[in-house]
C-alpha cells in the first residue's frame, strides 16, 4: 500500500486525555485501569461463559465469524464489544478503527484466557437522528471534498432508522459515489457489493451492518442491532427497572455529574430533571419518556402513560421502547458477557457518568478502552508534508496564517540576515546616538527615538513586500499543501472523523483493512502475547 499508517489514541477534552495516558484522577471515574489485565480479569470472573442464549440475538456474516460463533456456542466465552449509529456506506474512518480495535482487544484478551472472546459490533438501530446517519464525505478524483447523501423520507427523524426505509435514494447515493471514486480494480467489486446493500428496500441500519460486515468478514466479527427481538426479550428487566426507578438513577446521576464537575471535568450528557433513560414510540415517532405526578407522559406529543401500561407494553412489545444513550452500555452488559467495551473519545466522556446506573440496576460495568485511530497519509501527501516542513499544527492554521508562516520560512536566507544585520544596526546606531547628545540636548532623545521606529517601520512594511513577493512565487506550493490539509485534516477535522472508508478502499482494495489491523500495536500495554 503506497501510504504511511500512523496509529494514535483518541484526543478529546481533559477527561478523555487522562483516562488515555492513566491519570489517576480521571480513572477513579471508571471501576477498572483499561491498560492493567487485572481488570479484564476481575470481569470476566463476574461473568458466566457457558451462559450463551445471548447468541440469539446476534448475527455472523461469512465463514470466519459462523466459526466464531459456532466456537462461542460449543465452548462458551466472551465477547469484546464496540458498536457506532448507522452511517452511510459505513461513515467516517473512526468506524472501523473502533472495530479494529475491538479485534485487535479480544485476540489479545483471547489468548490470556484460554476461551473464545470475540469481537461484536452493536449498531444503534433504535437512533432516530436521520440527519447524523443518511450522508457521508469522500475525496472525489479532482482532489476535492463532496458530500453524499440519501434523500430524507417520509417519517425520517422521527421514527427509529430502522423503522425508515431508504427507497431510490440509497442507490442513487451510490452512483454518485461511482462518479467520485477513482475508477481503479477494486472500485468495481465495491461497487457492486454497495449497491446490493443499499437496495430501495432496506433500512440505514441494515445497510450500514452489510457495508461493515464486508469491510470486517476476514476477522470474525459478530453483530447485533438495538432492536433485535432476541435482545429487546433480554433487556425488559432492564426496561422495567428503568422506568420503576427512575427518580433513584436520575438523582444518582445527577450526583455523579456533580462530581465529575466537581473535579473539574465536563459532563458529557445532561441529565434532565424528570426525564426518564428511555424513549417510546408514541404519535409523534420515537419520544423521550418523562415521569409526572400522575405516571409518565412522551415529551413529543404529551401522550399520557401510565406506569401499569408502560409495564405491558414493555413485557408484550418490548420493541417499542428503547434506551437512551446512558441505559444503553447497561442493557449491553447485562445481555452479553461483555469484557470490554471499545470507546470513541466522546464515549469515554459519558462512561465517566455510569457507574451510579450500573451498580443501580445491578450490572457489573466492563472495562472501557479507549479505542485506537489512525492517521492515512499518502505517497502524494507524505511528499508534500516533508517538503515544506508541514506540521500538525500548521494543518490546523487559517490557510491566510499558514501562507504567511511559510513565506517568512521560504524567504532567503541572504535576505533574512541582511534584515537582521540593518535592525541590528539602526538599533545600534541610534542609541549611540542618543548617547552622544544626551549633554548637547537631553531633548534630542525623543526624535532620535521617532526616527528609529520609523526606519524599523519602514523595513518591517519592506519584509511584508518581501514576503509577498515570496507568496506570489509560492502559489503552487500552498496549493499543494491546501490539498494535504483537506487529506488530513478535512474541514478542520482529523481525517477520520470526516472521510469515508471507501475512498481508501477503491484506492488500496480490501487489503487496507487488514494492513491498518496489522499496523496497530497492542491494545493493552500490559498483554503478553500480541493478537
Amino acid at each position: 500500500m503506497n501510504a504511511e499508517i500512523r496509529i494514535h489514541r483518541p484526543e478529546g477534552n481533559a477527561l478523555v486525555r487522562g483516562v488515555v495516558v492513566g491519570a489517576p484522577e480521571a480513572l477513579r471515574f471508571f471501576p477498572h485501569d483499561w491498560r492493567e489485565l487485572e481488570g479484564y480479569r476481575a470481569r470476566a470472573a463476574a461473568l458466566d461463559p457457558t451462559d450463551t442464549s445471548w447468541l440469539a440475538a446476534v448475527r455472523a456474516h461469512g465463514p470466519a465469524a459462523e466459526a466464531r460463533r459456532d466456537e462461542l456456542a460449543e465452548r462458551g466465552g466472551f465477547v469484546v464489544t464496540t458498536g457506532q449509529q448507522p452511517g452511510l456506506f459505513g461513515g467516517p474512518l473512526y468506524t472501523l478503527y473502533k472495530a479494529l480495535t475491538a479485534v485487535r482487544l479480544a485476540g489479545e484478551l483471547e489468548a490470556e484466557f484460554g476461551l473464545p472472546v470475540v469481537p461484536l459490533f452493536w449498531i444503534a438501530s433504535e437512533d432516530h437522528d436521520w440527519d447524523e446517519a443518511h450522508h457521508t464525505r469522500v475525496v472525489g478524483v479532482d482532489n476535492e471534498l463532496y458530500r453524499i447523501e440519501v434523500p430524507s423520507v417520509e417519517r425520517a427523524g422521527q421514527d427509529a432508522l430502522w423503522r425508515v426505509g431508504i427507497g431510490e435514494g440509497g442507490l442513487d447515493a451510490v452512483a454518485r459515489l461511482r462518479e467520485l471514486l477513482p475508477p481503479t480494480e477494486f472500485a468495481g467489486p465495491l461497487l457492486g457489493s454497495l449497491e446490493r446493500a443499499y437496495r430501495a428496500e432496506t433500512t440505514l441500519p441494515d445497510a450500514f451492518e452489510a457495508c461493515m460486515a464486508e469491510l470486517l468478514a476476514p476477522l470474525g466479527v459478530l453483530f447485533t442491532s438495538a432492536h433485535d427481538p432476541a435482545l429487546k426479550s433480554a433487556s425488559r428487566d432492564i426496561l422495567r427497572a428503568a422506568a420503576t426507578d427512575a427518580a433513584e438513577h436520575e438523582s444518582a446521576l445527577a450526583a455523579r455529574a456533580q462530581e465529575l464537575e466537581g473535579a473539574g471535568f465536563p459532563v458529557q450528557v445532561s441529565i434532565l430533571e424528570g426525564g426518564v433513560d428511555l424513549f417510546m414510540d408514541g404519535p409523534a415517532g420515537r419520544e423521550r419518556v418523562y415521569r409526572d405526578a400522575d405516571g409518565f407522559h412522551l415529551r413529543g406529543s404529551g401522550t399520557r402513560v401510565s406506569g401499569d401500561e408502560l409495564a405491558r407494553i414493555i413485557d408484550a412489545d418490548p420493541q417499542r421502547v428503547s434506551p437512551n444513550v446512558v441505559l444503553r452500555p447497561v442493557v449491553e452488559s447485562a445481555v452479553f458477557p461483555t469484557l470490554s467495551y471499545v470507546a470513541g473519545p466522546g464515549e469515554l466522556a459519558y462512561w465517566a457518568q455510569l457507574q451510579p446506573l450500573f451498580d443501580a440496576l445491578g450490572v457489573a460495568m466492563p472495562v472501557v478502552h479507549p479505542r485506537l485511530g489512525a492517521t492515512i497519509v499518502e505517497s502524494k501527501v507524505g511528499k508534500v508534508l516533508d517538503k515544506f516542513s508541514v506540521t500538525r499544527e500548521r494543518l490546523e492554521m487559517p490557510l491566510h496564517e499558514l501562507a504567511s508562516e511559510l513565506a517568512r520560512d521560504e524567504m532567503p536566507e541572504a535576505a533574512r540576515a541582511a534584515l537582521g544585520r540593518i535592525r541590528g544596526a539602526i538599533g545600534q546606531g541610534s542609541s549611540e546616538l542618543t548617547d552622544a547628545v544626551r549633554d548637547l540636548d537631553p531633548t534630542l532623545k525623543g526624535p532620535i527615538g521617532s526616527a528609529r521606529g520609523a526606519a524599523f517601520e519602514a523595513f518591517a512594511e519592506a519584509e511584508k513586500k518581501i514576503v509577498q513577493a515570496v507568496k506570489r512565487e509560492q502559489e503552487i506550493a500552498l496549493a499543494q499543501i491546501e490539498k494535504a490539509r483537506l487529506h488530513l485534516y478535512p474541514e478542520g477535522a482529523p481525517q477520520e472523523r470526516v472521510i469515508n472508508a471507501n475512498y481508501y478502499l477503491a484506492r488500496f482494495g480490501a487489503s487496507f483493512v487488514q494492513e491498518v489491523l496489522d499496523a496497530m500495536p497492542a491494545a493493552l500495554p500490559s498483554a503478553s502475547t500480541p493478537a
